[in-house]
């Protein structure tokens, strides 16, 4: 994925992680700790190079021989791209208004009602049947 990203246009580092954390509607944010390590073992192998200087972050444009890489595992980063954009709809659909909005209710009342001392164990069990009955409704829909 990192390669196609930089197919597209010369990138650095926090680019890409950007630009994937884009693609998948905040679902995925790689780390540093993947991408880096990435970066280099693709220049090692000659399917990156340095773009030029870009003050301290290095950016990458891709090489022959990684178009080459690219153009042989076509229907893969086809597959990858499709599992971003779907991982971006499912967030959407998911972190849509009306849900974001009752999830926040529901997490200020159990802070309301449950984050005092003098909350009985009964209250805390009585609360977490409730959220479990809620669940299991939720699957049935």
């Amino acid at each position: 994925m990192l390669l196609k990203l930089i197919s597209d246009q010369p990138r650095h580092g926090y680019e890409l992680i950007r630009a994937i954390e884009e693609l998948s509607g905040g679902s995925y944010v790689p780390s540093p700790g993947v991408v880096y390590p990435t970066l280099t073992m693709l220049h090692e192998m000659g399917q990156i190079e340095e773009a030029g200087s870009g003050g301290t972050r290095k950016a990458f444009s891709i090489t022959s021989e990684g178009t080459g890489h690219l153009v042989a595992r076509k229907a893969e980063i086809e597959a990858l791209l499709a599992r971003l954009v779907e991982l971006a709809g499912a967030r959407e659909r998911r972190d849509g208004g009306p849900i974001r909005r009752a999830m926040q209710n529901l997490r200020a009342a159990l802070i309301y009602r449950l984050d005092r001392e003098d909350v009985p164990t009964e209250a805390l069990h009585q609360a977490a049947a409730i959220l479990d009955e809620a669940a299991q409704r939720i699957e049935r829909l």
